[in-house]
């Protein structure tokens, strides 16, 4: 570009916006970390940042005091299990398919922002039928274009043809739009180069296809489906681009496929044995459990005449799920909190923290699970999931306290994410 031009460009471009400075009082404060809380204490944030906490005094010059003085203040909440950029469940199988990209992404827009308002200041998004529009919703967020979570994307499944990653039951798999197929793959070298494609258009990590889904038609949750050499492949990708792959995996043989493969975490796990708990404590790998979804396809996929088979799979996995969620809890493996939203529409994601102090977590618990926990199953555990200087300048405020009763994170009241008030 000749000198000339790009000076003119330079002196058109907007002036960058001035940092936001603010002074927040809060009522009680939780530590998550040690589960200590706090009253009398102010946190100040510079742009996206926490600066320091410390007594309440006059705030600093030019910062703008924000009043939570009778709310409980805690991190702004993680949910690693979503689906924005999709047209969620329903009884319309071809739904998906009759959605355009385009109006996919509008519709992920009015996802992002409930979900923002109830809460939830950053989300892994893992999977979408009409492939990187969740990278388009991403990329939309970050610049500040619409309002919603921080994401973290994978841009499509990772599945065989005619897999729990497919829009299987519409019309012949081959007959689907390209970007309905960016994952579908058949044998190692396949899995690598449809991995590496997905690196190539911006996805922030990957979901493998482990075994056969509930809400997809031809399919069995217990059934395997990627390979472990697939597997392999695949995270062997990822690890080149400094990223990790989770695993879709509700069948105990497919659990230990991925866990043995060298995934990061296990989506779903409802059918887990001893064995595969044993070994996801073993090798620290982190197991997002979806317990509140399976009440709501019971009751709504009943009365809204989803299909038979997703509704006969989700009796088949529903208590057993929660079953070994609770002896999940019992032997300390990792657990993080992931709510499958979209499944159920976007904005009550709060609603699983009950379920999880149901099957045996505190309150204490559940909210680590949403926060520090979620923070480190991203990378992130030194920027997110924490109300501590340094850390990006993500809370919430809720009335009631949260230890005594889970459910108040079910209103919120008030969200600051990355330092700005979200109206």
């Amino acid at each position: 570009m000749p000198a000339a031009i790009a000076a003119l460009l330079a002196l058109a471009a907007p002036a960058p916006a001035l940092a936001e400075t603010l002074y927040v009082t809060a009522g009680r404060l939780l530590d998550v970390a040690s589960g200590a809380v706090l009253t009398g204490q102010c946190i100040l944030t510079e742009g996206e940042r926490i600066v320091r906490i410390e007594p309440c005094a006059a705030a600093p010059e030019g910062a703008q005091r924000v009043d939570w003085s009778a709310y409980s203040v805690l991190p702004g909440l993680i949910d690693l299990h979503t689906h924005l950029a999709d047209t969620g469940s329903s009884a319309d199988l071809a739904d998906p398919l009759k959605t355009s990209p385009v109006e996919t992404v509008l519709i992920g827009a009015r996802n992002a922002r409930v979900t923002l308002e109830a809460g939830f200041t950053t989300v892994r998004d893992v999977g979408t039928y009409r492939g990187l529009t969740d990278v388009a919703l991403r990329n939309a967020i970050a610049k500040g274009l619409v309002p919603g979570p921080r994401m973290f994307v994978a841009g499509a499944y990772l599945t065989h043809p005619g897999g729990g990653g497919e829009l299987n039951g519409v019309v012949p798999n081959d007959r689907l739009p390209a970007d309905m197929r960016l994952g579908v793959l058949s044998g190692p070298d396949e899995a690598a180069a449809r991995a590496t494609f997905l690196f190539d258009g911006g996805v922030d990590f990957l979901k493998l296809m482990a075994t056969g889904a509930v809400l997809a038609i031809g399919t069995e949750p217990g059934e395997p489906e990627l390979t472990e050499a697939e597997m392999r492949a695949a995270i062997a990708v990822a690890a080149a681009r400094g990223s990790y792959a989770t695993a879709h995996a509700h069948g105990e043989e497919g659990i230990k496929a991925a866990i043995r493969s060298g995934v990061r975490s296990i989506e779903h796990a409802s059918l887990i044995d001893e064995e595969g708990l044993a070994m996801a404590r073993e090798h620290g790998v982190w197991l997002v459990m979806d317990i509140f979804n399976g009440d709501y396809i019971d009751a709504v996929g009943t009365a809204e005449g989803w299909p038979e088979e997703y509704l006969r799979k989700n009796r088949e996995t529903t208590q057993v799920q929660r079953d070994a969620f609770r002896r999940a809890v019992e032997l300390g493996v990792p657990l993080a909190f992931g709510s499958d939203a979209g499944v159920y529409p976007h904005g009550l994601n709060a609603r699983q923290f009950r379920y999880m102090v149901e099957g045996g977590m505190s309150p204490r618990q559940a909210i680590a699970a949403a926060t520090t926990s979620a923070a480190q199953v991203l990378g992130k555990g030194q920027e997110l999931g924490r109300i501590a200087p340094g850390y990006l300048a993500d809370m919430i405020a809720v009335s009631g306290d949260p230890l005594a009763d889970i459910t108040v994170l079910e209103r919120v009241s008030a969200v600051i994410k990355g330092g700005k008030l979200v109206p």
